[in-house]
């Protein structure tokens, strides 16, 4: 089982950026895929998760900006993330996983990437 994460980079407040993850060494897609987020000094915190039947959930901090999808093929997870803020600097992880903590954006037993990191400048 492998999470690669890319799109990761700087960009100034109220800009956009597009994070993937590509999973492989799954036979199924697991039940629950999302994002993580981990800023310097501070504790872990659930971004965003995806189902396997569609439905998602966001951390209150980004809903309305952030948006959670996966490709066709349900190997590829992306994070769009639009109206960037200085607080969004982290360290953003992929996960994925047969539990999810019901109602919130945490996939729970989860596989980890390796991290991109995503800086926002104000």
């Amino acid at each position: 089982v492998q999470l690669v994460e890319s799109g990761g980079g700087s960009v100034q407040s109220g800009g956009s950026l597009r994070l993937s993850c590509a999973a492989s060494g799954y036979t199924y897609r697991p039940f629950c895929m999302g994002w993580f987020r981990q800023a310097r000094g501070k504790e872990r915190e659930a971004v965003a998760a995806l189902l396997r039947d569609g439905s998602s959930s966001y951390a209150d901090s980004v809903k309305g900006r952030f948006t959670i999808s996966q490709a066709n093929a349900k190997n590829t997870l992306y994070l769009k993330m639009n109206s960037l803020k200085s607080e969004a600097t982290a360290m953003y992880y992929c996960a994925a996983g047969p539990g999810w903590l019901t109602g919130t954006p945490e996939c729970g037993s989860a596989h980890w990437g390796q991290g991109t990191q995503v800086t926002v400048s104000s």
